[in-house]
């Protein structure tokens, strides 16, 4: 099966109004692509962002979080109805960032995927190991478990609408990234686990690796039959390196 790749730019707590300005402008030089193409700027730059993308259709738009809760008193959270509001296609769940520094357990993120698919959202998975757990051979086990308490919640056949992203925690932010063959080998497992399960879901579900990717590492990443795309922190607030990563994928 042929899945199309998607690259998808994580812009984290980064931006202002101007340099939100001047990154969506250049983006929008992106020539044609086979790639879907997603933005994920902070929550108060989506109505700045939906409205500049609006008039083409080159951008999609994402959110990097949203609540497990429909409303309600819950001080500073947002909920994934706000988030249709403003168009959004996508949500980033489960990042690494916020298991490990906002405590976010997999029933939780079980709980954030349930929420986003009700409201017709696309959840973009996280999964992904710690050096110290990768050092001691568990890379697997932990991907397995990570999907697992979402299907545990979701079921197998909600995975013709997630995203899984591969984020080894170790290559966030610091500049090492998984070899292209690495990655292969994760996806690859990550695949054959759902398709004990399912095997036409298995083969559908898009798994894009995240962690530190780059321009002049995209090329070779995307070769890999299992990688279907990147999800691009740091690069993706460098125009011409993002595009640069789109124009690698195809």
């Amino acid at each position: 099966m042929i899945r199309q790749k998607i690259v998808a730019g994580n812009w984290k707590m980064n931006g202002s109004k101007a340099s939100v300005s001047d990154l969506v402008n250049g983006l929008l030089e992106i020539s044609e692509s086979s790639a879907e193409v997603v933005v994920t700027p902070p929550f108060p730059f989506l109505s700045q962002v939906a409205e500049m993308i609006a008039p083409r259709n080159e951008l999609v738009l994402a959110a990097q979080n949203l609540s497990q809760y429909e409303k309600g008193a819950y001080t500073g959270e947002v909920s994934a109805a706000m988030l249709t509001d403003f168009k959004v296609t996508y949500v980033l769940v489960g990042h690494s960032e916020r298991r490990s520094l906002y405590g976010e357990t997999d029933d939780v993120v079980a709980e954030k995927v349930k929420v986003a698919l009700s409201a017709g959202l696309k959840p973009i998975l996280c999964i992904g190991e710690t050096l110290e757990e990768r050092e001691a051979g568990q890379t697997l086990f932990v991907c397995e478990r990570q999907v697992a308490a979402v299907i545990d919640v979701v079921g197998i056949q909600a995975f013709d609408n997630i995203v899984i992203a591969y984020e080894p925690v170790w290559a966030i932010g610091t500049g090492l990234s998984a070899s292209a063959q690495q990655a292969q080998d994760v996806h690859q497992a990550i695949r054959a686990n759902l398709a004990s399960l399912s095997t036409p879901v298995s083969e559908k579900v898009q798994i894009l690796y995240g962690g530190s990717v780059k321009a002049s590492t995209s090329a070779e990443l995307f070769t890999m039959p299992d990688v279907d795309g990147a999800l691009v922190g740091g690069a993706s607030l460098d125009a011409k390196e993002f595009l640069d990563i789109v124009k690698a994928a195809g």
